[in-house]
């Protein structure tokens, strides 16, 4: 399975996904996959450049299926950075098949009516279904900030908030 990690995080490329989690994994590609962020030529240029030489990938998520179940994917360690939930989604039943799935961060967007979960991860009802769609596709979600750190089932987390 040449996805060995889909991590929905809003935040895109930074410093914990370049420094812990690409060594952790063993990624040798990192896919950014939004349909909105593959349309910015702006952040095509600049996230490959922060992404400290790992070969990087900005793609609509068509392409970003395209690209992960074809026969050009087979000798990748990719993991896929999706901004946000639905991306993930999206990308699941296009038939994208990971060893894991991790939500790391999802800032609140304005205006929206949101349940903070964890002190990173912000949630709306309809949020929360497609976290359940998620993980029944995935077969598991989970949340963990760090990979130093122990995951959580995210279902559970959400439970706890009531969502």
């Amino acid at each position: 399975m040449p996805v060995k990690h889909i991590r929905i995080d809003n935040r895109l490329i930074h410093g914990q996904v370049t420094v812990a989690w690409v060594g952790a994994i063993g990624a040798n590609h990192l896919i950014v996959a939004n349909d909105e962020v593959a349309a910015d030529e702006f952040q095509r240029v600049l996230l490959p450049q922060a992404a400290r030489g790992v070969r990087t990938s900005v793609l609509s998520i068509a392409d970003s299926i395209a690209h992960c179940t074809s026969d050009a994917a087979a000798g990748e360690q990719i993991m896929i950075l999706a901004k946000f939930p639905d991306d993930c989604l999206a990308l699941l039943e296009g038939g994208v098949k990971a060893a894991e799935v991790n939500v790391g961060n999802q800032a609140p967007r304005p205006g929206s009516k949101f349940t903070m979960v964890t002190r990173s991860i912000s949630v709306t009802e309809e949020n929360a279904k497609v976290y359940r769609r998620i993980a029944e596709l995935a077969g598991s979600l989970r949340s963990q900030m760090m990979p130093s750190n122990k995951p959580d089932d995210f279902l559970r987390l959400m439970a706890k908030k009531k969502l």
